[in-house]
């Protein structure tokens, strides 16, 4: 097993770790994202039922001990221009960052200055020190395209490390809650494998939903390693070679391989499940 080292679409776990400081795989293991499966309308994802992003984030930011001020709403511009550190704006419509071409979908960036009329800005997808008209920015900050975004306008600023943890440890913190997700998850592929992909599905897949799913669920095998957790990791790596396997199915519109390769790792969510409760229990009691 050797451990992936590249790009990929790690938004929010990047954008935190320039604020904290902290390993971006680390981080994202963190959230609970790599435990679950989830469809949410006629759209799948390999993250668990009922999670998003800002419930990761904050789960996140808790284990390693750091808080921030999270603040919604108000006047987006003098938010803006009353910050003085950077700051994780987010969710984002990414599709209304004018500066970029990869397309739609949530987003999240840091917020580095604001000067006249223009935003400062290190986005995480390739675009260090971007800049964007501030009337631009403020469209996309608001998020009306972002499914699970309940308040617009999303920043969180003045973080503050209140508890020194070491990523160990929180690691071993978060796997109760990595238990809980895993609910529900094999019923959820196996609902995945039943019907075809629409094109929404196929083209969210191919340029982002296997990608994603696929390193988080590799960095998560590393990161329950590094615990001693080894049949954890085997099977989480197993997760993370089924689901690359689907990239060229999917942009080859392959469906019956989509499907058998949905089928094989299905029983892997139930199978993670048991294996992960009983090396915890064993290892901490």
């Amino acid at each position: 097993m050797s451990a992936y080292i590249g790009s990929g679409p790690y938004c929010y776990a990047n954008s935190v770790a320039m604020l904290t400081g902290a390993t971006p795989a680390v981080i994202e293991t963190l959230t609970g994202s790599p435990f679950g499966a989830q469809i949410e309308g006629t759209v799948p994802y390999f993250d668990p039922s009922g999670w998003h992003p800002e419930i990761g984030v904050d789960a996140a930011l808790s284990l390693l001990g750091w808080r921030c001020e999270r603040q919604t709403g108000g006047d987006p511009v003098a938010r803006l221009r009353a910050l003085d550190s950077p700051a994780v704006a987010g969710p984002l419509d990414m599709g209304l960052l004018s500066y970029q071409t990869a397309g739609d979908g949530d987003h999240y960036v840091v917020v580095l200055d604001v000067t006249d009329d223009v935003v400062l800005l290190h986005d995480p997808h390739g675009h260090p020190y971007a800049t964007l008209p501030v009337d631009q920015f403020v469209a996309a900050w608001e998020g009306k395209a972002v499914s699970y975004n309940a308040e617009p306008f999303v920043l969180r600023s003045t973080f503050v490390r209140d508890r020194v943890v070491s990523e160990v440890d929180a690691l071993w913190a978060s796997v109760p809650q990595a238990i809980h997700w895993l609910d529900g998850a094999t019923d959820a592929v196996l609902a995945m494998a039943s019907r075809p992909l629409d094109p929404d599905a196929r083209m969210m897949w191919a340029y982002f939903g296997i990608r994603v799913g696929t390193r988080r669920l590799a960095d998560a095998s590393v990161n329950l390693g590094t615990l001693g957790l080894a049949g954890s990791a085997a099977v989480l790596d197993e997760q993370a070679r089924l689901v690359g396997r689907l990239q060229h199915p999917v942009v080859s519109e392959d469906d019956q391989a989509v499907a058998e390769g949905l089928r094989r790792l299905a029983p892997t969510y139930d199978q993670l499940r048991e294996v992960l409760e009983a090396e915890y229990v064993r290892v901490r009691g």
